[in-house]
């Protein structure tokens, strides 16, 4: 494959630095859900209003198995004069690790593994099995969301029989066709919370269903109640949780196969400490991770840093950044819990202008391959591309231009 990108002679460019003065460097999240999938947000407009009150020039859409929400996530890119990055995540299987006990980066689940999609094209063509497969998931995913909401149903008529659950109901008012399980944690603590009008009646029902269980937040913390519904029936071990199909968990091979034929580079989002210190089996070695993903031809991290301590967080960026790495940085907002849209490290520490300008460099990488995309179909996404840091800095380099016209541009 040929580089168009070669005759740069900006030596910013060469030495992969931007043209940006560090206490200037744009401020990108490459990773939000929206209510295409499940998120904070009532809407998509929501979010690019709140990003652009935190100054953010770079948003990226992360929604789970659905493509629906680019056109819309494009619009308000345009509105706002914030470029959108446009990808996909999956849930996969690697069934070797799920016998060996290998945890990938699900801390709860061996052999489950997140994998991205970073710079999807839009409109996104799947060829045949790719496509066939790719709706096998989603069907699959919406089966087994739909036997929970019926058990779910099921259980609350036991203790109310005037608490009832509709398919149909919950997903035209709370979904934009994936029905997920937050979506039905969302819509039962409406039902309770419209019954029960006093804290103290709420309180008693929630206990109730929740089989005598304290209930832990305060009954005005709606994401909090929401995410102990979540946990107390949906999850395993509750009254309504329904055990996924294998079949909804694609090999992390078609994974790779879908996002690359859908014009998308592959991204591994990195888990990393959680607020113990601990780590995932498949991410305890950054070094033998690094050679594990370099042999899948993956060159890419996403991280979502308010789940890390800063210093491993800085330590294992810096060291994957040295190896040539695309990295990009996001929020996840895949809760009900409405944080800002500002990245930071846990306990809201803030980034320092290395880390924000290696999530910048990461952004103009993406932005760079979806404007050659959508001009030549050449891109990051092909098994044989070689990512030189030539090709790497010259990529920077159109990114930061695609993104600074844009966000500059008058409608």
């Amino acid at each position: 494959m040929t580089n168009n990108l070669e005759n740069s002679t900006d030596p910013k460019a060469k030495t992969g630095q931007l043209n940006e003065n560090e206490s200037k460097i744009p401020h990108v999240n490459g990773h939000i859900h929206t209510p295409y999938s499940f998120s904070a947000f009532t809407n998509v407009e929501q979010a690019f209003r709140l990003a652009a009150g935190e100054n953010i020039k770079v948003l990226g859409i992360n929604d789970f198995n659905t493509f629906d929400g680019y056109r819309e996530f494009t619009e308000m890119g345009l509105k706002y004069n914030m470029y959108p990055l446009l990808n996909i995540e999956f849930m996969g299987l690697i069934a070797e690790f799920q016998r060996k006990g290998i945890r990938v980066n699900d801390p709860a689940n061996p052999g489950r593994i997140y994998f991205s999609g970073k710079g999807m094209d839009f409109p996104v063509n799947l060829a045949g099995k790719n496509e066939s497969k790719f709706n096998a998931v989603k069907q699959e995913s919406l089966l087994q969301a739909k036997e929970m909401l019926e058990k779910a149903s099921a259980y609350l008529k036991v203790f109310d029989p005037s608490l009832t659950l509709d398919y149909h109901e919950i997903m035209e008012k709370y979904t934009r066709g994936m029905l997920r399980e937050r979506h039905i944690a969302k819509a039962i603590r409406e039902k309770i919370y419209t019954k029960y009008s006093s804290g103290s009646d709420r309180e008693s029902f929630l206990q109730t269903i929740f089989q005598k269980k304290e209930v832990k937040s305060s009954i005005d913390n709606l994401a909090g109640i929401e995410n102990e519904i979540r946990s107390n029936l949906l999850k395993a071990g509750g009254p309504a949780f329904v055990k996924e199909n294998t079949e909804a968990f694609l090999p992390l091979e078609e994974i790779l196969e879908i996002i690359r034929s859908g014009g998308g580079i592959p991204c591994y989002p990195v888990l990393l400490d959680d607020n113990k210190g601990n780590f995932t089996e498949f991410e305890s070695d950054k070094e033998q991770l690094l050679k594990n993903l370099q042999a899948s031809n993956i060159f890419c991290i996403e991280l979502i840093p308010d789940r890390n301590d800063f210093d491993i967080f800085k330590e294992f960026v810096q060291f994957f950044h040295a190896h040539g790495f695309i990295i990009i940085f996001g929020t996840e907002h895949n809760t009900p819990e409405l944080k800002p849209l500002t990245v930071s490290a846990r306990g809201n520490i803030s980034l320092d202008d290395d880390l924000k300008n290696i999530n910048y460099e990461g952004a103009c990488i993406i932005a760079a391959h979806q404007y050659l995309r959508v001009r030549s179909k050449q891109s990051l996404n092909s098994a044989d591309f070689s990512f030189t840091n030539t090709v790497k800095n010259d990529f920077i380099k159109l990114g930061e231009t695609i993104i600074s016209n844009y966000c500059s541009t008058k409608n």
